[in-house]
């Protein structure tokens, strides 16, 4: 119990704390037990008000996901489902007023419960606010699809519900909280929960009076603002997930529904979507790629790492560019890069630079941080500058002679320490160490383009890498914020080997005779976040044939090598469809696909022979120890490609579809594991 300044009276402070300093408090049905009792003993002792805050940094994360994913019935899922609503509407109802204090992280559950107070304050420190329950496979379960629209208007609402969620898991930031009115102050984080604390009391002294913006009820508005809704779940999940559409039906329904009707309707489509598929997946991906991010299997002891103090990066187009401004903010040491003339070499080191602006103009480092990366980055055309480097990178031409010839350069200058590393995409990197002097130094580290937003990099050992540098390579890794998975060296490796023998049945029917468009769409039932033709002009179509070409050389009868792919990259690469809002044609397409086959392949055909494809690829993928695991493979796919995560990655989409069965005669995962007990 707290006495309130100047005569505030008395608070009953209820701090949410699972013990863990550095894990974020859930809410789990203990928890919610545990909540619900202190709520009793705060009215027993006859407070003015009730406020809920959380340990340092947390507020609280919301439903035990780990617990959710346990539940095996329907029924268990909507008992959870109203268990949290019985407790939290407490808070709105309890004869008192109620305050969450925001101290930090509020998620999910954990943002529906700061909903349910009466007044909420926040931090300006604070991060991970939002609502990310449709990212997973859920919806905002706990009043969520009722609370914040009617708090800060269906607009604003959803975006926060639908519109973040399905951005990758955006959120947003104690200030951003503030300004959508979400919380009805901020104070700054150095004397947070004493301002809260005065602010109460001021509050309840009625010397301040709390205004909020009229929320507006008429039902052009609503309707719009949900049909903007289910417009961004069709551009990000092509209808294949059910989440964010049912998160939609109740946003649109609590314009008129009674709080009864309303947390009712929630705790019912809950309980649906836990006893769904795609939620499993969700719950199976998301533990997935948390315990990977922090124990990646296979990795040797990190005390065996070497110390990383200054790095090279041999290269200095745009993708050893992405690399050299990866090190250099993450790493905060000296980075060099190099290339054949001065111009490439001070066009790398200017964009390195300008992205160091752009981090400071967005303000993730300070004006002295900035000044100092800027010193920290250089470039040469003399290779003699990586003699005291500790990490170097070739990120040159994807050519196998090409960086031979760059590492046999290279590899005399360097110390006899200092580990090396290729980015390469698709090569062997066991042929590029048979150049070395010391084989054992190298190691494979790929990168996924945009480099500073996908997070996975695999890393690649041959037969002859040594524990050292593998270690080394693993702790680079964590401090680029990055998730080191292991790969054995094989074409392409894991992600592009895989998603290459999906893109080369597309354009297999394609050639066939398949119109564009059609084999486009085809793919709309997974939900990828790009569809095929869209992410070859992303990468672009020569870097996709090259890929084609050497998975066909290794791979012939399974990587069809395509002429209209051909056709493609000799026209130039054109766009041949939009690249926002619906897929359409653009001009180039018809002179691109022209000479195709007069055989087109249906659209639930083609989905058939890319499950089937996948399916044994991923199962040959295994067999061969590419990678160690299905977990692996899905962790890759979500990480290094966007695979969403009602997907599971991919292998519980090609359990749940029956393709596993069909190639191999059994699933990839237990059931149970990502599907419905």
């Amino acid at each position: 119990m707290v006495d309130l300044p100047a005569g505030g009276g008395r608070l009953g402070l209820i701090t949410l704390d699972n013990g863990h300093p550095r894990r974020p408090t859930p809410m789990s049905p203990e928890a919610l037990a545990s909540l619900d009792a202190a709520l009793d003993e705060a009215l027993r002792s006859g407070v003015a008000a009730v406020a809920v805050t959380g340990k340092p940094g947390f507020f609280c994360a919301g439903a035990d996901l780990r617990r959710i994913g346990e539940l095996r019935t329907r029924d268990d899922a909507l008992r959870t489902a109203r268990q949290g609503h019985d407790v939290f509407r407490r808070l709105g109802e309890l004869g008192v007023p109620t305050f969450a204090y925001v101290n930090g992280l509020a998620l999910g559950g954990g943002l529906e419960l700061a909903l349910h107070c009466t007044y909420r304050t926040v931090s300006t420190g604070a991060a991970g606010i939002g609502l990310p329950e449709c990212y997973l496979g859920l919806l905002p379960g706990w009043g969520g699809c009722y609370l914040l629209p009617h708090l800060i208007g269906p607009e604003a609402a959803v975006d926060v519900v639908i519109g973040n969620a399905l951005a990758g898991n955006r959120t947003l930031k104690g200030a951003q909280a503030a300004q959508l009115g979400i919380a009805d102050v901020a104070f700054e984080p150095a004397d947070f929960l004493e301002r809260s604390l005065r602010w109460t009391a001021r509050v309840l002294r009625g010397e301040l009076t709390v205004s909020r913006p009229e929320v507006p009820t008429d039902a052009a508005t609503w309707e719009a603002a949900v049909a903007r809704g289910r417009a961004i779940a069709d551009a990000r999940v092509h209808g294949a997930a059910p989440a964010p559409y049912r998160a939609l039906e109740l946003v649109a329904a609590a314009r008129t529904a009674s709080r009864d009707e309303a947390f009712a309707a929630e705790d019912e489509g809950l309980a649906d979507l836990v006893s769904g598929e795609e939620c499993r997946a969700g719950l199976y991906a998301f533990d997935l790629v948390q315990r990977f991010a922090k124990a990646p299997a296979g990795a040797p002891d990190a005390g065996l790492a070497r110390r990383v103090g200054k790095v090279g990066v041999v290269g200095a187009g745009l993708m050893a560019s992405q690399l050299a401004l990866l090190f250099l903010h993450r790493l905060q040491v000296p980075v060099v890069l190099t290339d054949v003339d001065e111009e490439r070499v001070a066009r790398g080191v200017g964009f390195v630079r300008a992205g160091v602006d752009e981090l400071h103009a967005k303000g993730r480092i300070g004006a002295d941080a900035r000044n100092r990366l800027h010193a920290l980055v250089s470039g040469s055309t003399d290779k003699q500058v990586y003699a005291d480097a500790d990490f170097v990178v070739e990120a040159v031409f994807e050519d196998l002679e090409v960086k031979r010839q760059v590492l046999r350069e290279v590899e005399p200058l360097l110390r006899p320490d200092c580990v090396l590393a290729t980015n390469t995409s698709s090569l062997s990197v066991a042929a590029m160490a048979e150049v070395l002097e010391h084989p054992e130094r190298l190691v494979g580290f790929h990168f996924f383009n945009p480099v500073a937003v996908l997070p996975l990099v695999e890393v690649v050992r041959t037969g002859a890498t040594d524990e050292a540098t593998l270690a080394t390579a693993f702790a680079v890794g964590r401090s680029l914020k990055k998730t080191c998975v292991l790969v054995r060296d094989a074409p392409a490796f894991v992600v592009n080997r895989i998603s290459t023998r999906l893109f080369a049945e597309v354009v297999r029917a394609i050639d066939e005779g398949t119109p564009l468009l059609e084999a486009e769409r085809a793919f709309d039932p997974l939900g990828l976040p790009m569809s095929p033709l869209r992410l070859a002009q992303l990468v672009g179509p020569a870097v996709m044939l090259h890929v084609a070409e050497t998975l066909h050389s290794a791979f012939p009868d399974r990587f069809h090598l395509s002429p209209f792919l051909q056709r493609w990259v000799a026209a130039g690469g054109p766009d041949l469809v939009t690249r926002k809002g619906p897929v359409e044609l653009t001009e180039a397409a018809a002179q691109v696909a022209d000479g195709a086959g007069a055989v087109p392949v249906g659209q639930e055909e083609l989905l058939r022979r890319v499950q089937d494809a996948v399916a044994d690829e991923v199962g040959r993928v295994l067999d061969e120890g590419v990678a160690g695991s299905a977990q692996e493979v899905d962790v890759c796919l979500v990480l290094g490609t966007g695979h969403p995560l009602f997907l599971g990655g991919i292998t519980p989409y090609l359990d749940r579809t029956g393709a596993s069965e069909r190639v191999r005669g059994t699933r990839f995962l237990p059931r149970g594991v990502a599907s419905v007990p």
